[in-house]
């Protein structure tokens, strides 16, 4: 059984659901602490210049878990985002098929950031039809707050025999301890697939929602170019 842990991210970009699609289990990590001004809050759009943030405000004091991060309800955030996809993605050809799902998303009441992060990966699963299980790491039993020996933890929950990282993982992981703990590390090679966007040249790294909102929910246009898992 494979296995792979990540921080819920506000509408991820494609790797993150590649990894995803690579594994059984997909732990959503909500206990580990928030870090501004990364992606547990916002995410990139294309648009006619370049790209931009979409970003949801939040209140937190230094030190808070995901899990406890509050979003800052006193502007319309809602609105602004939905008008900003509109203007950005309104012409492409597949807005109109799942604008009212994203619609919908946005009229919930949210409160909390994490579950947002986790209805918006939901939903894009959903949309790119990803059977893997996900878990929400609150959701089980206390594990170590060391974060090489938490991951361990989780494998070891899960029965996992193979843990996958992202490639970034290379240069800091401590591939020794995965092999004494019997459990085979991995690491993913992403390589971004094109596809025909709105506004001129080609821009990688956006939400998965620039996918969706252009090429459909045709995973297999990210399968296509990533078939490949390195063993350390």
């Amino acid at each position: 059984m494979k296995i792979a842990v990540h921080q819920p991210q506000f509408m991820p970009w494609l790797g993150y659901f590649d990894k995803m699609d690579k594994v059984d289990i997909f732990v959503l990590l909500d206990t580990v602490q928030f870090k501004k001004n990364e992606y547990q809050n916002r995410n990139r759009i294309k648009n006619s210049n370049n790209w931009e943030w979409l970003t949801v405000p939040v209140m937190f004091h230094f030190g808070d878990r995901i899990s406890e991060v509050a979003i800052d309800n006193k502007s319309d955030w809602r609105k602004k985002h939905l008008h900003t996809l509109q203007t950005n993605y309104g012409k492409a050809d597949f807005f109109r098929e799942y604008q009212p799902a994203i619609e919908a998303l946005y009229e919930k009441p949210y409160e909390n950031m994490s579950l947002l992060n986790i209805d918006t990966i939901m939903l894009l699963k959903e949309m790119f039809s990803i059977k893997t299980e996900v878990v929400v790491a609150s959701a089980l039993p206390p594990m170590s707050e060391e974060p090489t020996e938490r991951l361990l933890d989780i494998c070891r929950h899960f029965h996992a025999d193979a843990y996958v990282a992202g490639a970034g993982g290379k240069g800091y992981m401590e591939c020794e301890r995965f092999r004494d703990a019997g459990i085979k590390l991995m690491f993913q090679h992403f390589i971004h697939p094109e596809y025909r966007q709105l506004y001129g040249a080609f821009e990688p790294f956006m939400s998965a929602l620039d996918l969706i909102f252009n090429a459909g929910g045709d995973f297999d246009i990210v399968r296509s170019m990533n078939n490949e898992l390195e063993e350390a």
